[in-house]
């Protein structure tokens, strides 16, 4: 069976946070740039097909083509990130500190971000060739997603700013689901599958992304789009990367710890079922019912 048992793949979680801890600063900041590149390809491929056919479902269903790849070739992204490496920390594993914890952050954000930063120069530029005329249909649509999500969450101040940031937990809560789907199986179809399910929910119900954004919102400047840098900041990336910490290690990497690698002793029942004791595999075997002592 391709399938891995949770409390397995939960120790890979932690396994794979601990390895990131001490991954040196080249590797973690080219893995950190391939990531941001290819989930912002992803992106305008995503918005192309929406564009080009009308179909927003369409779009949500092949964006996580780039999300599949990027996590086969092993690259990093902010929002992964946020989920497994505090686990190596809260697992006490050697040589995990806070420090190393945020260093590791740190050097995937700035990688994340050059990487998405490369390709909506490219994009803007292509859209436009070189900048010498009005940006394309798929370029006016970029510049209008910048300015729907930033001027358009103000409008609503508090408001906007709760609603942001609740779509951000969703949206990580989702995507770390979809790293962890890659753990799921033993086999690049069952990988795939797994990151594949989560990933198209995030994108078709709009939840933000801080490394989708930084390709969208630069390239909406970039082309024209009706915000400042300013906007950008306070009224999308800095909401989005605190909501991404939260959803991804609250409701994924320490829900599964907590049940999976910290679990608490399982209760004993005064009777042992015909099937034998809940949790235990016996394979037939009544000695292993008869190990599970009367209450």
């Amino acid at each position: 069976m391709s399938y891995v048992q949770p409390q397995d793949f939960t120790r890979a979680m932690i396994d794979a946070g601990e390895k990131k801890v001490h991954m040196s600063t080249r590797d973690t900041l080219i893995r950190g740039f391939m990531a941001g590149a290819i989930l912002a390809l992803s992106a305008a491929f995503a918005v192309t097909v929406t564009v080009q056919t009308g179909s927003a479902l369409l779009g949500a269903v092949l964006f996580p083509i780039g999300f599949i790849l990027l996590y086969l070739l092993g690259f990093d992204l902010l929002t992964g990130v946020f989920t497994l490496v505090p686990l190596a920390l809260i697992d006490k594993r050697r040589g995990a500190t806070v420090g190393g914890v945020l260093r590791n952050w740190g050097l995937v954000f700035l990688g994340n971000f050059a990487g998405a930063l490369t390709v909506a120069f490219l994009i803007s530029f292509i859209t436009t060739y070189g900048f010498n005329v009005a940006p394309d249909e798929v370029g006016q649509r970029l510049g209008e997603i910048g300015e729907a999500r930033t001027l358009g969450y103000a409008e609503h101040g508090a408001a906007g700013m709760a609603t942001l940031f609740f779509r951000c937990v969703l949206c990580n809560w989702m995507v770390s689901t979809g790293v962890v789907g890659a753990m799921m199986s033993t086999s690049v179809s069952g990988k795939a599958l797994a990151m594949w399910m989560p990933v198209m929910l995030f994108f078709y119900m709009g939840f933000e992304h801080s490394v989708v954004n930084m390709f969208l919102f630069p390239t909406g400047l970039m082309l024209g789009g009706d915000f400042s840098i300013g906007d950008y900041l306070v009224w999308n990336e800095i909401p989005t990367v605190v909501g991404n910490v939260v959803g991804g290690l609250v409701f994924v990497g320490l829900s599964l710890y907590v049940t999976h690698a910290r679990t608490k002793a399982p209760r004993l029942c005064e009777e042992i079922p015909a099937g034998g004791a809940p949790g235990v595999d016996n394979g037939g075997d009544a000695a292993a019912a008869a190990k599970v002592p009367a209450a």
